[in-house]
């Protein structure tokens, strides 16, 4: 039996079937990354944002697919990078991990200001065919989720409503609760629907406070949804994908020219993934192997 996590996504129908439904919590994976950066508390909202949408459109995906979102914004975090695939696995940062500003008109952390509203949101979809699907929309507001309901509309013509959120402890940063959902019509919904289904809506409390105070996402399928009916669960776990063996197989890419001047020029090699925060350090004398392994292959 597969262990179960804190962090995963349901999958369900409602409205007899007129309506398709991804509910996620994200909590634990975003504190991990909160942890390993020291992230500040904007920052992380931002990001807890992006990652749980990120990881519901994983969830669309099949097999081996993945997909990678860019949210550029021209905001002081610069960019929110996320990937997750089709098995639940996640992963994502911003540029610059020390953001905060005061709280907004309406009490909640400025996700606007930090992100921008500037600029573009980007998706690229590897779905195993030669040339990978990219999509992309205009931001329209900076708070990630109606960004995401307009890149749904315009890209992928599927009308959708996205509420996400993340609620921060501001005495120590920690990441109380970090989730959302995702809602589409399927064509041919009827308008009565359409109305039923918005109401629900405005009677909902803060998605973030929802999952801080335990709702789990299956409760949340049943608050939005008339007639649920859960068809799956997907767990969640962050996944970096950086290995010493992809770094040094880069490394031997350079070839032994551009290596000869890294050598001179430096004397040592630091790559550092944004994703895990992982440092891979490489000595004079290690790379001189590598730079000595290129030039014997080619004899």
């Amino acid at each position: 039996m597969q262990q179960q996590t804190d962090n995963y996504i349901v999958r369900a129908t409602g409205f007899d079937g007129h309506v398709r439904a991804f509910a996620a919590r994200t909590t634990t994976i975003l504190e991990g990354i909160r942890q390993s950066y020291d992230m500040w508390n904007t920052a992380s909202a931002a990001l807890g944002r992006t990652l749980t949408v990120t990881a519901i459109m994983g969830a669309m995906l099949k097999g081996e697919e993945k997909l990678t979102v860019v949210v550029k914004g021209g905001g002081p975090i610069g960019n929110i990078t996320c990937d997750a695939n089709a098995k639940g696995e996640i992963r994502g940062y911003v540029t610059n991990p020390q953001v905060h500003f005061d709280l907004n008109e309406l009490g909640k952390l400025d996700v606007r200001r930090a992100v921008g509203t500037d600029g573009s949101l980007f998706v690229t979809k590897d779905l195993g065919m030669r040339e990978p699907y990219q999509g992309s929309s205009p931001i329209v507001s900076g708070e990630i989720g109606e960004d995401f309901a307009y890149y749904f509309v315009t890209s992928e013509q599927t009308p959708s409503a996205v509420s996400v959120g993340v609620l921060v402890n501001p005495e120590d940063r920690s990441i109380l609760g970090s989730g959302g959902f995702i809602l589409q019509l399927l064509p041919g919904t009827p308008e009565e629907i359409i109305t039923k289904l918005e109401e629900r809506l405005k009677g909902l409390p803060q998605v973030s406070r929802m999952v801080a105070e335990g709702i789990s996402p299956e409760e949340m399928i049943e608050r939005v949804l008339e007639n649920p009916k859960i068809l799956s669960r997907l767990d969640l776990e962050f996944k970096c994908t950086c290995s010493e063996e992809k770094v040094e197989g880069m490394l031997y890419s350079l070839g032994h020219e551009e290596l000869g001047g890294m050598i001179e020029e430096q004397g040592e090699a630091e790559v550092h993934c944004n994703f895990c925060n992982q440092r891979y350090h490489y000595s004079k004398e290690t790379l001189e192997n590598i730079r000595a392994d290129i030039q014997n292959s080619k004899k």
